[in-house]
């Protein structure tokens, strides 16, 4: 059963313009394996493609901000900060549902170049009241996945992890690819 070799970036920095999730995801992947293909330089011959993501966090009493904006969200404040500054921004009786989403693009490196694709995770919950927790990074200390009482940023890793937006998106991945056993 084929399996995956992620190689970390090391290029030049890729814009993030797009409008969603996906856009961005495209975009990313897609100006890798261009790159990758000019320069005559990936891995081997054995590199399937290019994989890229972007994710966010989306919270309904924000029209689903800070959404595809999350990274550049208050970008002159710390995560710490940042968390702070959004709980504020949700009115007392405001919903406080949320959602983790992460898109996740392959664009395969083959002749002629195929169309990338995506595939999509999400993990839903709500906002917590203040911040919590030390552990993970970003938003995880607001966080709280639905059936738990504890933030991301409370939780053991391996908890957080099997039930993130991004290991959603890996599995959907991986079975898109045929890689599931």
């Amino acid at each position: 059963m084929p399996g995956v070799e992620l190689v970390a970036w090391a290029g030049p920095d890729i814009p993030e313009n797009g409008a969603f999730f996906q856009d961005n995801a495209i975009q990313k992947a897609v100006f890798a394996r261009d790159w990758l293909l000019r320069r005559g330089s990936y891995a081997n011959d054995e590199m399937d493609g290019v994989l890229a993501d972007d994710s966010g966090l989306c919270v309904e009493a924000l029209f689903g901000g800070p959404g595809v904006l999350s990274a550049r969200f208050a970008p002159h404040l710390s995560y710490p900060e940042k968390n702070r500054l959004l709980l504020g921004m949700i009115n007392q009786g405001e919903s406080r549902t949320a959602m983790f989403v992460c898109v996740l693009a392959f664009a395969p490196l083959a002749t002629p170049l195929p169309k990338p694709f995506t595939v999509s995770g999400v993990v839903r919950g709500s906002l917590a009241f203040d911040v919590r927790g030390g552990g993970g990074f970003g938003y995880d200390p607001i966080f709280i996945p639905d059936g738990y009482d504890r933030t991301f940023g409370e939780l053991d890793a391996g908890t957080k992890n099997r039930l993130s937006h991004r290991s959603n998106a890996a599995r959907a991945l991986a079975e898109r690819l045929g890689i599931l056993p």
